[in-house]
């Protein structure tokens, strides 16, 4: 016993704390992650506590308890209750359905999950969390061609130098270009994705228009300083965000 509570540790803080998308696995065709997702739900790792939730096909399941059926009356402080989830299918329409916050020990485990119908009778079930994979930000869509106003955030460096926020953002043939407009004039040159920028002034704090490859994703620049001895390079990460 000791060594099988061992390994369910290791797997339990196997998976970094982040966002995960997960496939739900049942051993029912009646007991399952409602069709919109796709068999998925959302694992959650939060100082290394494992949460699942998942959205189910219908409210015809009123309660989850994690464990055997026959211990679920002895454990009502332990029931799930359910949430209400708004799901939209293929076909547009939308439907309320419950879903189920849900402690996850390890993934990739076989566990016991009974369920409470609405006939008021627990059934035994086995389930498994499985194949969890970084649930990706979508970046924000480019905005319609035109002029916007952008949050800055700048990241790396010695933590002096700042950018002007909000800067202004523009779209053109679905391109998108930020002015950025450094706390200082001392910058000759910015580096982005391998081509290099030049100033677009010759007084006051260096300005610069340089590409935006997507809003809501950090965009990796290089930026020239001399105000040191010696011309420095430095790495800094820019995100933008629509004001």
């Amino acid at each position: 016993m000791a060594s099988s509570a061992a390994a369910s540790e290791t797997a339990a803080v196997a998976l970094p704390d982040g966002v995960y998308t997960a496939e739900f696995d049942t051993d029912s065709g009646m007991f399952h992650a409602n069709e919109a997702c796709d068999g998925k739900g959302t694992l959650t790792v939060e100082n290394g506590t494992m949460t699942f939730h998942v959205s189910l096909a219908s409210k015809k399941i009123v309660n989850l308890y994690v464990g055997m059926a026959a211990d679920a009356d002895a454990n009502k402080a332990d029931w799930l209750l359910p949430t209400t989830d708004t799901v939209t299918y293929s076909d547009g329409t939308s439907e309320e359905v419950y879903g189920y916050d849900i402690p996850v020990a390890a993934v990739d485990e076989d566990f016991q999950l009974a369920l409470l119908g609405t006939k008021g009778k627990w059934y035994d079930h086995t389930v498994s969390i499985r194949n969890a994979e970084p649930k990706a930000e979508a970046a924000a869509e480019t905005p319609a061609d035109g002029e916007y106003n952008v949050n800055v955030v700048l990241e790396g460096g010695s933590g002096r130098a700042t950018v002007d926020s909000p800067a202004a953002l523009t779209v053109a043939d679905g391109k998108m270009t930020a002015t950025i407009v450094w706390s200082s004039p001392n910058y000759d040159y910015m580096i982005v994705d391998g081509e290099k920028y030049l100033p677009t002034n010759t007084e006051g704090n260096s300005t610069f228009v340089i590409p935006v490859a997507a809003l809501g994703t950090p965009l990796s620049v290089t930026a020239d300083t001399v105000a040191m001895s010696t011309p420095h390079e430095i790495e800094y990460t820019l995100t933008f965000t629509l004001a």
